[in-house]
Formats: C-alpha cells, structure tokens, sequence
C-alpha cells in the first residue's frame, strides 16, 4: 500500500469507472471486504477522512463511530435517507451527494411509467408473446394529452417531469403545503388529497425518510380515484404498500406504476399478480449517460474534499 495516498473507505461496491479513478489516485479499503470491522480500524481507523457509499448503501453509525478523524461523505445519489443526518451534523461530518445529473433520467422513467401504465405497453407485450393476438384484439388504454399529470414534489425532478408532460398537452399541478410557489405557472394544492382527487396521474418524487413515510396512505389512494394512476419514483416508504395493494384489489385506483418499493429488492406478490401495475427494479436513473455523470461527481466531491476542504454538492445538514 502506498503510504503518500490519502486512504478512503467505500462502502459498497460503486460504479466501475468511480472504482478506476479511487483505485488509481487513493488507498482504497473496501468495506464489503472487511470480516472484522473493528479490528480493521484499530490498524486504519485514524487515517480514514473520507467514506465513498452510495444511497443504497448507507453507513451505520456504529462503524462510523470508529472513524474518529472521519471528515466527510460522499454519496452516490440523490437521496441521502440511508445516512442518519442528525448523527453527521452532531460530529460535524460533512455530506454530498450528486443533485441535478439525474434529473432528466429520472424524469423520463416516470413518464415512460405514465405511459406503460396507461397504454398497457408491458401487458400488451406479454398478450403478443404469448401468441394471444392471433386470437382476440388487445383491449384499449388511454391518452395521456388532455390529462391532469399531479406531482407530489416538486423540486427540480418534479419540474422536469412537470415539462415533459406539458409537451404531451398534459395539465400540471403539485402539492406543497407551505404555499405555491412563485416560479411556476403550474396549479398550486395545499391539500394533497384534494391534489389526487384533480389528478389522472399522482407522480410521486419526494425524497425519503421519517418526514415522508407513508405520506401517500390509502385516504390518498381513494382521493385518487378507480380511473386514475399512481407513479412512484421517490422512495417505497412513500407510499404505504400495503394500502396501495388493498386499494388496488378493491379497484380504488385504476392503476399503479412503481420504480421503487418498502422492502428492495423484495415486491408483495400480489403487485406481481396484477395486470394494472407496472413493476420497475428501481432504475430511475438507471442509464449509462446518467450513473457516469453520478460517479464523477462523486469522485469530484472526493478529490475537492481533500484538495480545498470543499464539497462541490454539499448537503445542508
């Protein structure tokens, strides 16, 4: 090991070329290879500045306890609800992570959800290969042009889906509880259940955590309605599954179209049993174009850390 080079602790195995550029310039200790932790950090501990995870996987709070000269983290992703903030901003530990570069992927997976839930596209794929077609018609889907597309969040994803759909003649509104926004022309609700009773489509983009477990609960659901859609990009905690699948075997909504779920990479079979839900391994930004711009600016965050004692994304803790 060469001892000129910063030592960083991944915790879990990242994109490939991310792997490369840490390998090449510090001394990398992969976590996943470590049987005994606390061994391990009696010997590297100390030297350990900065970890590199990802918001699949996290970091507890009891391995990071013995990283006492940990300054920073850098993550692979935009939501960060797999670290416990309140822990980093008690040691003063800094945090990054990699906003606005998946934007438009993640946008585009919800209108591609939008429109396999609401064409059929995935059950109509399944009726031709398995030779029904030579049999019977297809039955009918519906448009998206003329809908009303609601966005429960709406940062700089929702505001891009909220673009998106406009160019499919689609209307916009959002929920924000703490009153509309000035920068948008979009109709503003206060009241998300009054939100999913206007909508044709509830696209959920809302980060994770304790603030928004639950937040689409089966009140939301019957608000929404046994025409209308539901679209889930966020986070599964979001929406409380078990009332989704209830709602849907009662047909209270018309339809779901899920990227992410409570328990990855584990589904409720009853969603898997349904011709009107389109299910997604959460690959939202899941594009090569996409994770290469994450990754290097995972690696940029890294190197200005130690470079400048700056984070290009900070994260407010």
């Amino acid at each position: 090991m060469n001892e000129s080079k910063e030592e960083v602790l991944v915790w879990g195995p990242m994109h490939p070329s991310l792997m490369q550029s840490l390998e090449e310039n510090y001394c990398v200790h992969p976590r996943w290879e470590i049987a005994d932790f606390r061994r391990w950090a009696s010997l590297h501990g100390d030297a350990i500045r900065v970890v590199v995870t990802s918001a699949v996987h996290g970091a507890d709070n009891g391995r990071l306890d013995q990283l006492s000269n940990l300054e920073a983290i850098t993550s692979f992703g935009v939501g960060y609800d797999a670290l416990d903030t309140t822990y980093l901003a008690a040691r003063g530990i800094q945090l990054s992570n990699t906003p606005d570069v998946l934007n438009h992927s993640v946008a585009e997976t919800a209108l591609a959800l939008m429109l396999c839930v609401s064409r059929r596209i995935n059950e109509a794929e399944r009726f031709v290969r398995a030779g029904k077609w030579q049999e019977a018609r297809f039955p009918l889907g519906h448009d998206l042009h003329g809908k009303t597309c609601g966005i429960v969040g709406l940062g700089k994803i929702g505001k891009t889906v909220a673009k998106m759909v406009s160019a499919f003649n689609m209307s916009v509104a959002y929920y924000r509880p703490n009153g509309p926004y000035t920068d948008v022309p979009y109709t503003h609700y206060a009241d998300l259940q009054a939100l999913a009773a206007a909508a044709d489509y509830l696209v959920v983009i809302v980060p994770g955590g304790a603030e928004t477990r639950h937040l689409i609960d089966r009140s939301v659901m019957r608000a929404l309605g046994p025409t209308s859609f539901l679209i889930n990009v966020a986070r599964g905690s979001v929406v409380d599954e078990s009332a989704l699948v209830a709602a849907l075997l009662e047909s209270e909504i018309g339809g779901a179209a899920l990227d992410v779920f409570e328990d990855e990479p584990h589904v409720p079979v009853e969603l898997l049993e349904m011709d009107n839900v389109v299910l997604l391994p959460h690959i939202g930004s899941g594009t090569h174009e996409t994770r290469q711009a994450m990754a290097d600016l995972v690696y940029a965050n890294l190197k200005s850390w130690f470079e400048k004692q700056t984070l290009v994304t900070p994260v407010t803790l």
